[in-house]
């Protein structure tokens, strides 16, 4: 039976979701939303989306929605789920809450009132409770508070998406791979030389975006190498349903080939371009990244055949987040802005080493600075809002071009 599913994402993802989603499942009617995407599906669209999606924080199944004015209103509507479909007495589960707007004081009583309806239930169906685990639990509930109406769902991912099961080595202010993806989605760049052509990320730290890119060139599905929530629920239990999921996951490892297209990472610490290669290698795609040290205010362009246009994909350092390293490194280690000049002398560089490749190079750099163009005396081509996190930003891209680049 399907059931509503939602697909929450980072804030100026949703569109990008909604192709992705498409391409996952041509035949679902997709609806982007603030903060996600909204379809229907059964247990093969909630196994497809978890193993293919590169884009949402979590696959959802709405379980349970209506309106409510207090507790007592949330406990009912938990209730009416026969959760003896979902879980026994041995399965364990949680309660997290959101809420927008919400009349209630308490989010922390509204999902203990979720979780008494629960295991009530339980015990009224089978003579015994399940056991509540904070960390790993069996069953993830999310309680969802509008200002009238409140929504319940299952989240079937578990563990957030971006959490793809390569990443050890971190540096100290890791993209989320679920961000990198957005940025390659918002670039246009597909990992064919048609669209997007070699990437080249001269800021690589732990080589998130290199290696989302290279999974993408290479065509391995985002899912493939972690297990998830479902696994452990009963709808997905039966040897009919296990059975899918391995057919899905056989099909998503035929589908690996080499990439078509180049993939740089450089980085000025030669610790964190060890990282991001050993990263790398867990994640199937060493062979894939060409890795370099260097500074990026000095390492030269990567040599590509004439005719293939490159993508330059950055996240540079910013206060917010970590130190600017290399020829632009401030004196004190107590002055955690970005330098000055940094930005100026990256696009100085560009213009030097990159605009004279015959196919043309494109720029995307993520930043909170909304007047980085200016900073980098630029004429931005575009500029899409992001966050990273908390951080509000923009994805802004260049065309690298020969004369003012304006």
């Amino acid at each position: 039976m399907a059931l509503p599913l939602f697909l929450p994402c980072a804030a100026g993802v949703e569109d990008y979701l909604a192709e992705e989603v498409k391409q996952v499942l041509p035949a679902a009617a997709v609806q982007a939303t603030r903060g996600g995407v909204a379809l229907e599906g059964g247990p093969d669209e909630v196994m497809a989306l978890n193993l293919e999606c590169r884009l949402p924080q979590r696959v959802l199944i709405e379980v349970a929605e209506g309106p409510y004015h207090g507790e007592d209103d949330l406990y009912a509507l938990a209730r009416s789920v026969d959760w003896t479909q979902w879980i026994t007495p041995r399965h364990t589960l949680r309660v997290d809450t959101t809420a927008q707007r919400s009349p209630l004081r308490s989010l922390n009583f509204a999902a203990l009132r979720t979780k008494d309806a629960v295991c009530d239930a339980m015990r009224e169906a089978t003579g015994e409770r399940p056991s509540v685990d904070t960390q790993r639990p069996d069953l993830a509930l999310v309680l969802h508070l509008g200002p009238e109406r409140a929504s319940l769902y299952v989240d079937s991912s578990g563990e957030p998406l971006f959490k793809r099961g390569w990443r050890e080595d971190k540096g100290d202010a890791p993209l989320k791979e679920t961000l990198a993806a957005a940025m390659l989605a918002a670039a246009g760049w597909r990992g064919t030389p048609e669209a997007g052509g070699a990437l080249h990320d001269p800021c690589c730290g732990s080589g998130t975006i290199a290696i989302e890119a290279a999974q993408i060139a290479c065509g391995i599905a985002p899912g493939l190498k972690r297990r998830f929530a479902f696994e452990r629920l009963l709808p997905f239990a039966s040897a009919e349903m296990r059975a899918q999921w391995q057919r899905l996951k056989s099909h998503a490892q035929s589908r690996i080939r080499p990439s078509a297209v180049p993939i740089i990472a450089s980085d000025v610490s030669f610790r964190m371009v060890d990282f991001a290669r050993r990263n790398a290698q867990r994640a199937g795609v060493e062979a894939a990244i060409a890795f370099h040290g260097g500074d990026a205010l000095e390492r030269p362009a990567p040599p590509l055949p004439p005719g293939l246009q490159g993508t330059l994909m950055l996240n540079p350092p910013y206060g917010e987040r970590i130190e600017v390293g290399g020829k632009a490194a401030r004196p004190s280690a107590q002055d955690r802005d970005t330098p000055d000049d940094f930005f100026a002398r990256l696009a100085t560089h560009w213009k030097r080493a990159y605009t004279t490749h015959p196919a043309g190079w494109t720029a995307h750099v993520l930043s909170p600075d909304m007047k980085l163009p200016s900073a980098m005396r630029l004429k931005e081509s575009r500029r899409i809002p992001m966050w990273n996190g908390p951080i509000e930003c923009r994805l802004f891209r260049f065309e690298l071009v020969p004369g003012t680049m304006r």
